[in-house]
Parts: structure tokens; sequence; C-alpha cells
């Protein structure tokens, strides 16, 4: 018995990991992951120290972590779901100072189980077939570090409360309220490289679901950041996992977790002692370099005989921020094309948020102003990216250069370039000062901004412009340029709304007459044609396709895929489809328009047209200079016949071989990065 106490003296002394457990196990605390058994997949794991690392820093990847054991959240299998509290301290690093992807997701749900799910925007949770699924009994709360449009997110760096998918029910800015005297709001950037923590509380009595943030260190405010009504009875089953989720994109991000508790009913969350928990990684490689650099060279200035190499260091250091990537004799080429970075930083008063843009998968995008001291004063967007090393740089630029001879007026043009170290590359655009055509359709995100509609004259002219832009780049051009992602937000309007077709980060380029090469299938689900599953050939006919969806798209004033009254997800070309075979089209046109304004003849003949161009069948889609002779009515159009149209877009597409990793909406391709769209 002496020796049994001994041992547990012994024990309780070493310090293991603290996870205390109700008798009804309805509560633990982690206050270090070391040893804790966690159920862990994909890019997940605890480090040494006892952190819990869920991403890597590793692309396209998804990580979970869950409780061992399932918590029993109902009384009886039919009784209510009881009410319940978590905690938890995380950190977000990533390897640029404003950009990240993509977060991390606290989530109850009835399974580990998340091989289905994708990375990048569905943060390991969901797919894009069962996105708001009811079936999915998921509770969540997402720390999002990356705007998705598809999602209804409301900035770059928000928390949200969400209910079987990634459209919120609720969601803040990340960020507290200010108890006692001081009061008011303090703003919180989730990838700000610091400790914080989170607190989940759901009141079953009321269906009251309270999320607050706070830094670490600091108690817990009085006022909630996110508040939602919303009895979770219906959503988590009777038992459910407790856990996290997280992915990346196309960013290197490290998602971390530093501790966590939970309590079931009375059972209220254990309090974190954050004395105990584990540091977070608090340098990259790069910042290491700079502390050892801090640390030595004061030290070394102490030597007269270093004196003069320090000054040169610190000469250095200041002109860093200016420094480009030599010039190649390659490049001698392509000169006019390359712009000084020093003349790009002033132009965008240095990258400062008021002259952001836009966020897209693969960079900022700024408008600035070039200096008077340049070949012209001008109005520039300027695409920040990072360049794809599976692609040669000399290959890329030829490419950009090429790109940047298209001359027409329905196309953004694509100035030049400019090569800065680390592989970071800035792309030039002219500027398109009424932004993107689908903040038009769908309004603006942002507080108080709302685009002003547009009426059907104006989206006939848009639509008649990109026709036209497309015609240049499949057969009036010295070469066959595929475009790749052609939607709403990748059509720029400018001072007088017509309309450009701009971001071509993922066109593809050859030689008329030549065959087009197989490759990686990029694009965005809702415009992807169904025979890229198949053969992986991008031509002139699979754009046409998604010029299809575009068309419907300003038409009927939806996305491709949205959601219908009843919850579910519904693909615009099916709905559209139904309402031609009911013989209502008219109803599908979008209800800003119906008025006297809008010509219905021009409406339905753009509905149809649309049809034709997104037919499954490839063979069965008209070219880009039917389709100007169409909308010029210079040439009827054929009638669409039923049994062409008997079957469902997107059933076909599921079955012609697309995977849950193509069909994701945040496009990523081998050979070029882009963003969203040039800018929004």
């Amino acid at each position: 018995m002496f020796m049994k106490l001994i041992c547990f003296l012994l024990l309780g002394a070493v310090g293991a990991p603290e996870h205390v457990s109700a008798s009804t196990d309805d509560q633990f605390v982690y206050s270090s992951f070391a040893s804790a058994g966690l159920a862990l997949d994909g890019a997940a794991t605890v480090t040494p120290s006892g952190l819990l690392e869920l991403t890597n820093g590793s692309l396209q990847l998804k990580g979970h972590a869950f409780h061992p054991t399932p918590l029993r959240f109902r009384e009886s299998p039919n009784g209510t779901v009881r009410s319940f509290s978590a905690s938890f301290v995380f950190g977000i690093l990533s390897a640029y100072p404003d950009m990240s992807a993509h977060g991390i997701v606290f989530v109850v749900a009835p399974t580990t189980d998340f091989s289905a799910a994708l990375a990048s925007q569905y943060l390991g949770l969901v797919n894009v077939q069962n996105n708001g699924d009811e079936s999915n009994h998921i509770f969540a709360v997402e720390l999002d570090t990356l705007q998705q449009d598809e999602f209804r997110d409301i900035n770059d760096n928000h928390v949200g409360v969400d209910i079987n998918g990634l459209i919120s029910l609720e969601s803040s800015n990340a960020g507290y309220y200010l108890g006692g005297e001081k009061g008011g709001f303090e703003n919180l950037t989730l990838i700000s490289h610091e400790a914080m923590q989170v607190w989940v509380d759901y009141d079953a009595g009321n269906s009251r679901i309270n999320v607050t943030l706070a830094p670490l260190g600091v108690a817990k405010p009085a006022e909630a950041l996110v508040s939602a009504t919303y009895n979770l009875s219906s959503v988590i089953t009777s038992t459910a996992y407790v856990g996290f989720s997280s992915a990346t994109g196309s960013f290197d991000s490290r998602h971390y977790v530093l501790g966590w508790s939970f309590g079931m009913g009375s059972s209220t969350a254990p309090a974190i002692d954050i004395s105990k928990l584990p540091k977070l990684p608090r340098v990259t490689p790069a910042e290491a370099r700079s502390k050892v650099l801090e640390i030595v060279l004061p030290i070394a200035s102490a030597a007269v005989v270093l004196a003069l190499g320090t000054a040169v260091v610190l000469f250095v250091r200041r002109r860093r921020r200016y420094t480009e990537e030599v010039r190649e004799d390659w490049e001698m080429e392509f000169g006019p094309h390359r712009f000084p970075y020093k003349d790009l930083h002033s132009a965008t008063q240095g990258f400062k948020s008021k002259h952001l843009l836009g966020v897209g998968g693969f960079g900022r995008v700024y408008r600035g102003v070039l200096p008077a001291d340049c070949a012209s004063t001008m109005d520039i967007a300027v695409k920040r990216v990072s360049h794809d090393s599976n692609q040669g740089v000399k290959e890329f630029i030829a490419e950009v250069v090429s790109l940047g001879r298209l001359q027409h007026p329905n196309l953004v043009r694509l100035l030049g370039y400019c090569r800065r170290r680390k592989g970071e590359l800035l792309l030039v655009y002219e500027y398109m000062p009424n932004g993107s055509l689908d903040k038009h359709l769908y309004g603006g995100h942002e507080a108080g901004s709302k685009k002003a509609a547009l009426n059907w004259a104006q989206r006939f002219q848009i639509i008649k412009g990109i026709a036209s832009g497309l015609l240049y780049l499949h057969e009036e051009w010295e070469k066959v340029v595929i475009h790749r992602d052609i939607k709403a937000s990748n059509v720029l309007l400018d001072d007088k709304m017509n309309g450009r077709l701009g971001d071509f980060g993922l066109a593809r380029l050859y030689d008329h007459g030549a065959d087009p090469q197989s490759t990686r299938v990029v694009g965005t689900i809702g415009y992807l044609a169904p025979e890229l599953g198949r053969t992986s050939k991008a031509n002139p006919l699979t754009d046409v396709f998604s010029f299809g969806t575009f068309l419907l798209e300003v038409t009927c004033g939806r996305r491709p895929i949205f959601q219908d009254e009843h919850g579910n997800q519904v693909m615009l070309v099916d709905w559209v489809l139904e309402h031609w075979h009911r013989e209502s089209l008219a109803d599908a046109v979008d209800v800003k328009l119906r008025g006297d304004d809008c010509n219905v003849r021009e409406a339905r003949l753009v509905l149809q047209l649309g049809l034709s161009c997104s037919h499954p069948l490839i063979n069965a889609r008209p070219t880009m200079r039917q389709v100007m002779h169409y909308l010029s009515n210079q040439v009827p159009l054929p009638e669409l016949r039923s049994t062409d149209l008997s079957f469902r877009t997107l059933a076909m597409m599921h079955n012609d071989g697309f995977d849950s990793y193509i069909q994701s909406s945040c496009s990523t391709s081998s050979k070029h990065p882009h963003t969203s769209s040039v800018y929004k």
C-alpha cells in the first residue's frame, strides 16, 4: 500500500497533460495534448511540446482532431439537446503578414469521418454537394481567414456560427467588447500570430448560442461577439463527437490549438490553466533569421572592426523593401513589360489596406496610381501573387507578356509584371472603376455598400461585349486563348459600364489548328463543362459552356449554384431548364428586371442561348461566332428540342468523373497562380 502511494505521488509530480473527466464523462479539459489520445487524421498531429497542430503549412490539406469518445448530448434518444459549453485557445501562423488560408472550425458532429470533405475554403468540413445538407447534423463555429462569396462571408477575418454547412447563421468581425468604463469594440486579427481564447455556450432553455473571443489572458468578456437563436435539438444527434477541423488552400499557413475544455449540462467547461499551456511557435524561419541578426549585430557592433559591416547591413535592410529579382538575359525581350517594384510600391502607397480592392484565392489586389515620373500617369490594379514553382518563371512571364498583347475593348488589359524575391510576382492591370459584375448583380458585402442594380439594357450590352471578347480570344487573335474561368466575378466594368473579361490566370494558349493538350482540370464548380471530367482537355467549347452559365447568371440574377426556399442546393442550369419545360422562361428573369424597361424577347433569347451553350453534349453547343450572330439577330436561334435537354446537367457532371477535389470552387492550377477575379 505504501509503495502504491509513492507511485501515485511520483506520477502526480511528473506533470502529465491535464485531462479532467467527470464521472459521467460530461466534462474534460486539456492544458496540453501530449498523450491525450485524440482521434487525429489528415495533417493533424500533436507536437512534442504538446501543441495540437491541425495543419503543417502544406498546401491544399485538411486536418481533424476529436475527443476520442463520443459525448451524450441527450438524456434520452428522443430528448432535447442539453446545454453545453466549450472553451479553447488557438493560434494561426501564416507565412504572409496579411494573408492566410483558411481557418479553424470547432465542430460537433455525429462522426469523425470527414474523408469526403474538401480542403481550401471548405475547411475540411463539407464538400460542394453536402454543404448545407440537413443530414450532416453538424454544429460548428468557424474562425475564417479568407472571404468566400459563395458562403456569403462578411470579410476575411470573421467568426461565424454554422449549421450543417459553411453559410453562417450569424457572424461578426473578429474582436471583443471591452467592459467597464472603456466600453466599445476592440478588433482582433485572427492571423496575428498571437494566441486567443474562444468560448462557445449553448443554453438549451432559450436555444441561445453565444460565441465570445478575447486575447489570451483577458477574462471572458461579458458581452458575446456572436449571438444566435437556434434549437440544436434539430441538429445534434443523441451522441456526437466534439473536435476541430482545419484546412489550407494556396498559402503556407499553420493552425494550432493550445488548450481545450468542454462541459455538458450542469458541468460547465472547466477553466483552462493558461500557465500550463504549451507555447505557440513565435517565428517563421525567415523571422528567426531576422531575430538572429538582431542579437548578433548589436554584439558585433561593439567591435570596431565590424562597425562598417554593421552600417552596410542596416543600409541593405533599409533598401530591402524595394528588392527585386535580378533581371536575367532572357527578360530583355520583355523589357517594357517589367515594372520596377519601387514604382508599384509608391503607386499603392506601400500596399496600404485602404487601397485594397479585393481578395482572391491566390492573393490581394490593390488600386494604385503610377507616379508622374513613369512613362504615363494612370490608374492601375496591382495583383500580388506567389509564383507556382511547378512552372518555370520564364515560361510564366512569356505567357504574361503574350496575354499583354491582347487588344480588345472587352478585355481587361494586362500591362505587365514585376518579379520580387521569394517567388512573389506582381501583375499590373488597367483599373476598372466600377468593379466586378457580380457585385452589381448580388450587391456588396461591405456594410452600407450596395451596388446599383443593372437594368436590362446594361446587362444585354455586357453580354454582347463579353461574347465579342471571347470570339476574339478563340478565333481572331494570333493564337487560340482558352480563358477557363468565365464567370460574373471575372467580368469588370469600366467607367461607361462596358463589360471587360479579366483574370487570365488560368488561360491556356495554343496555335490555331493544334490539338489542345490535356491538363489539370481547373475552374469554378457550376461553370465546368462535364466532358472535362473525362478528357481534362480545355478547348473553345468548354469556354462556351461556362459562357452559357454566365448568360443565365446575368439574366436570372442568381449564382450557378444557389439555395432554394427549402434550403436545397440547386443548379441554375437545371432551374432554367425546368422553366423552359413549363414554358415559363419569363419567370426565370431576375425579379429586379421585370417591368416596362425589360425587353422580354431579348431576355428569353439569352436564356435559350444560355441553355444551348450549357448543353451537356459538347458538339451540340454553338461556337462564339454563332453566338454573336444569334445575339445580333443576324441568324435566328434554333429551337431547343426537348429530347436534347431531357436529362439533368448536374447528374451528368457527377457521372463524368468529377472527383471531390476538382469540384472546389476555389480554382487552383499547376500552371498559373490567380485570384478569383482580377479585383472586386
